[in-house]
């Protein structure tokens, strides 16, 4: 019996390259056998000395294995454990998070997007459709901003482009629907997200401002 079995390719000369040099293993390989192109190389046969026998015994009949694996669930079971009691219990987001897209305002309650179309632009998957005009006071603003939220690719690209960070991937990971059309994002609900979560990204804006 050997304790384990390698197998090299080695060509019709291989018996001459079977030296300690070569591989690297001492001792020298005792038992091989050549099968055509094949060298079926064996190790040292195991010691037969009464200490390293009744090792081998007690390894086999008394599983130690198994008992080694026991021993380690037994002491999982006295550890906090890593898990979470989701929804109930949430675990922490990064503050560079790209979750569901909103639109922010102004302390003053004014839209900030200046209908620059620079995120429309820069969207590499053409999410993102706008539509402007300018106001009587020659500001100028959106009339439709639209998101296809089924093919925004969450790159965090129009973020970035924005030059008055009025659109903006918020926190908000559960926006899961069950229909097509409700991820079909227009003005009033992009809005309606900056309204909700604009204490949250305006934290997240906040403590990432040294990196942008």
């Amino acid at each position: 019996m050997t304790s384990s079995i390698k197998l090299f390719s080695l060509g019709r000369a291989g018996v001459n390259l079977l030296r300690p040099s070569v591989f690297g293993v001492s001792p020298i390989f005792r038992n091989y056998a050549s099968k055509g192109e094949y060298i079926i190389v064996t190790d040292k046969e195991p010691c037969m000395d009464m200490k390293d026998i009744t090792d081998r015994a007690a390894t086999t009949m008394f599983a130690l294995e198994l008992a080694r694996g026991f021993g380690v669930t037994l002491g999982s079971l006295f550890k906090e454990p890593a898990t979470i009691n989701y929804p109930f219990e949430k675990g922490p987001l990064s503050p560079r998070f790209r979750g569901e897209h909103a639109l922010r305002r102004y302390p003053s309650g004014e839209e900030r997007c200046i209908a620059c179309k620079l995120c429309e632009a820069v969207c590499p998957a053409q999410a993102i459709t706008i539509e402007a005009e300018p106001r009587e006071d020659g500001s100028r603003r959106t009339t439709r901003y639209d998101i296809d939220m089924t093919k925004c690719i969450y790159c965090g690209f129009c973020q970035e482009a924005c030059p008055v960070d009025a659109i903006v991937e918020g926190p908000n990971f559960e926006f899961s629907t069950e229909t097509h059309e409700e991820l079909l994002y227009n003005k009033e609900k992009l809005l309606l997200n900056g309204d909700r979560w604009e204490s949250e990204i305006a934290a997240n804006i906040h403590a990432d401002h040294l990196y942008r």
